[in-house]
């Protein structure tokens, strides 16, 4: 099916060079895009991994260390 759509010539022309850049057409290139954001609804086409963090018990922060200060933090492991 043929459309017509108007686009930004800055990003027409990012488009362009980067389907010949990849060694693709511009209509691929679209379609590729279209693809992505309507099927994954946005999300990445990158799969995540859920990580899962070890936690320790502990008596918590030391009192008087300023998290907010990454120098405060330095010092107190010296």
């Amino acid at each position: 099916m043929r459309a017509t759509i108007q686009l930004d010539d800055h990003l027409h022309d990012l488009a362009r060079k980067h389907a010949v850049a990849k060694g693709k057409t511009f209509t691929a290139l679209v379609e590729e895009a279209l693809r992505e954001k309507l099927l994954f609804k946005g999300k990445s086409s990158v799969e995540k991994k859920h990580v899962t963090l070890k936690t320790v018990s502990g008596r918590g922060v030391q009192s008087g260390v300023d998290l907010d200060s990454n120098a405060a933090v330095l010092n107190l492991m010296d």
